[in-house]
């Protein structure tokens, strides 16, 4: 019996690196009012969602982005009530959010409403049921627009968007003044956390750096963290963000103890230990952000390559 030709998905990682992995199968590709949407299944990486050609997310790292992406900012707050999430349409921010006992409303608003419910769908290994917990409010919207309509605060604010991609939706919550906005929505002691796009030796001068610069020109304090996810094929940024935020202020130990205490499940990747390891940034990295002088405004924005 003869096999079947093996097939493969290739991603850009730069213009000149691509990332090949073994097709498993194809689960779905269409196109929404917004983006492109593929749902895949690699067999290095499991079920995966990319949207206009970018991996946001896949089965066997996307703990790893996700954990990062929520939890610091969340376990430095003494008891988060409320959070605001932009995008997230995979629904694992959001489990990352429920996880923790204390948290009493969580609005999600995401633009592509097609997208959400291709996620419910396909990637049940991400949202593990989050959608239908009792404190989501679940908004299709541009985030911008709903916290300029809506003057409600938040303990947390998280910016899970795609890149800032010029043909893409999310490249306006990018900007000095979208971040001005979410300031004026969080609560005193409230912190903002943005996914800042690819933090590698190679690309972190794409966009994370001015995204740095940018948040700088409106939060008094803030650090930038970035984690290595496989299945983006380098180093990924993140960025944390408030009044007096000290990454460093609790020890490893009460780190581990506030993990223990306030979430409903166990952790996979984020701990004390791992902490400090995501905010002791290189140093082409920490010389990168020194050097950057680009402000994202809505007249000027910037897209990545």
């Amino acid at each position: 019996m003869s096999q079947s030709p093996t097939r493969w998905y290739s991603e850009y990682i730069t213009p000149s690196l691509l990332l090949v992995s073994e097709l498993a199968k194809v689960l779905y590709v269409g196109d929404t009012l917004y983006q492109h949407v593929e749902v895949l299944e690699t067999v290095p990486f499991g079920r995966s969602l990319v949207l206009d050609g970018r991996t946001q997310s896949s089965e066997a790292d996307e703990f790893v982005y996700h954990e990062v992406l929520v939890q610091p900012s969340l376990l430095a707050l003494e008891r988060p009530r409320s959070a605001f999430i932009a995008g997230g349409g995979e629904g694992a921010t959001l489990r990352e959010v429920l996880s923790h006992r204390s948290i009493e409303r969580v609005t999600m608003v995401d633009l592509d409403r097609e997208v959400v419910e291709l996620c419910k769908q396909f990637l049940p290994g991400h949202h593990q049921g989050a959608f239908q917990d009792p404190r989501l409010t679940l908004v299709h919207q541009d985030a911008a627009q709903y916290l300029q309509d809506h003057t409600g605060r938040y303990d947390c604010i998280i910016i899970d968007v795609p890149d800032p991609l010029e043909a893409g939706p999310a490249y306006l919550l990018y900007t000095q003044e979208f971040y001005t906005l979410v300031r004026q929505r969080l609560n005193p002691g409230g912190l903002m956390v943005v996914q800042a796009g690819p933090a590698g030796p190679m690309s972190y001068h794409e966009v994370f750096t001015a995204i740095h610069h940018t948040i700088a020109s409106v939060f008094p304090t803030m650090a930038p963290c970035g984690v290595h996810i496989p299945s983006f094929g380098l180093m990924w940024g993140f960025i944390v963000a408030g009044e007096g935020y000290d990454p460093f202020s609790l020890s490893k130990e009460e780190i581990d103890a506030r993990i223990a205490t306030r979430l409903t499940r166990e952790l996979r990747f984020y701990d004390g230990a791992a902490h400090y390891g995501l905010f002791n940034l290189p140093k082409y990295l920490r010389q990168g952000v020194a050097r950057e002088q680009r402000t994202i405004t809505r007249a000027n924005p910037l897209f990545a390559l």
